[in-house]
């Protein structure tokens, strides 16, 4: 019996993989779509939005979730699922270092999902 492959998902993209044009420009792939949607669902919601933003905008370029916790009227484990939610759709990369999680934005991840929102013409190479 053979096992189908895994589906491909965002947190296994690279740069140099996968690309998209701009919705505005073409129309959405099925496979382009069903790739994205967890990306844009994980930025759907208020909490994960202020994350994504607290984790992209750190000095340094990475935020601990000591850090992030507090700036929540959240517990604990409801701010680590949010964090999961946002691993699990590739947006970002976590690092243990001892007692803490600190958790980095995928830039590539990120300008792939801008450049499909983009209505900016293409500009010619």
């Amino acid at each position: 019996m053979s096992k189908q492959a895994a589906p491909l998902t965002l947190a296994d993209v690279t740069a140099e993989v996968f690309c998209c044009q701009p919705l505005a420009q073409h129309r959405v792939p099925a496979e382009t779509a069903a790739l994205l949607a967890p990306a844009f669902k994980a930025l759907g919601d208020p909490v994960r939005l202020q994350l994504m933003s607290m984790i992209a905008s750190a000095e340094g370029g990475e935020a601990c979730v000591c850090d992030l916790t507090p700036a929540f009227n959240l517990t604990g484990p409801t701010i680590s699922h949010h964090l999961k939610t946002l691993r699990e759709a590739g947006l970002v990369d976590a690092e243990r270092r001892g007692t803490w999680v600190y958790y980095r934005a995928r830039p590539a991840v990120l300008r792939q999902l801008a450049a499909l929102l983009s209505i900016e013409p293409a500009t010619a190479s």
